[in-house]
């Protein structure tokens, strides 16, 4: 909600009426950073599910938490320059992939262990 209201408030600063997404420069980036975030928050709400069902509710919120700091980090970042989106892009990524690592290993143990 926090990054839609950014697009919002950036909206009306730019005088840019939906439905167009070209404008100022600084605009694309907050709208561009939001639709990045959204496109990724299917993905990160089942992996959370899935590793904090089957491996560890604390682990995963602990990653589920990590996840949404970077993610926020890379928004900021973005906003006032493109480049400033790599590092937090990265460490949401390895954030992700540990996620998987945790719910396929809690599945592995929950269907294959006696």
């Amino acid at each position: 909600a926090y990054f839609a209201l950014q697009v919002i408030y950036a909206r009306r600063r730019y005088k840019i009426s939906p439905p167009e997404t070209a404008g100022h420069p600084e605009f694309e980036r907050i709208f561009r950073a939001q639709a990045n975030c959204s496109e990724y928050f299917p993905i990160f709400i089942s992996l959370l599910w899935v590793a904090g069902i089957f491996f560890h509710q604390g682990v995963a919120a602990a990653c589920g938490l990590l996840y949404l700091y970077t993610r926020f980090k890379y928004f900021r970042g973005y906003t006032v320059a493109a480049q400033g989106r790599l590092g937090p892009m990265y460490a949401s990524a390895r954030l992700l992939w540990l996620l998987i690592g945790l719910a396929v290993a809690g599945l592995l143990a929950h269907f294959l262990l006696p």
